[in-house]
């Protein structure tokens, strides 16, 4: 299964895995599942790291590298994933969580994410 993490996961699982429940760490360490991580995440966290957000305290430079050196796919922002986000119910405001939402959709993968109102999406999002 091709598993995209939100990005307060992909910060979980990178600094923080006990944040996380154990079945989504297991579902992390589960070798059939490629992870992927999205453009719009380490561009959300570059954007609240320089604001000082105590939640974004990671370097998203250190934060890429750590997670290509682990086997996470990246995946770009298209042109396609930006006419998706049109197509949304307008369940959520924040932008990079409605890109993530049309990425995992578009993409044919698994959203995971911890936000409720994210995963009123439904199908292909799942809370964790």
């Amino acid at each position: 299964m091709k598993v995209l993490l939100d990005t307060h996961l992909l910060l979980w699982a990178a600094g923080e895995p006990s944040r996380l429940p154990a079945r989504t760490r297991a579902l992390i360490r589960d070798s059939a599942n490629e992870l992927i991580f999205s453009a719009a995440s380490l561009w959300e966290i570059a954007i609240k790291h320089r604001l000082g957000r105590a939640d974004f305290r990671v370097d998203p430079r250190l934060l890429r590298r750590g997670l290509l050196d682990n086997s996470y796919g990246e995946l770009p922002i298209t042109s396609e994933h930006a006419i998706a986000v049109a197509s949304l119910p307008p369940l959520h405001k924040d932008p990079f969580d409605r890109v993530l939402v049309a990425q995992a959709m578009v993409e044919g993968m698994t959203l995971l994410t911890s936000d409720s109102v994210v995963a009123q999406y439904g199908e292909p999002v799942r809370r964790i």
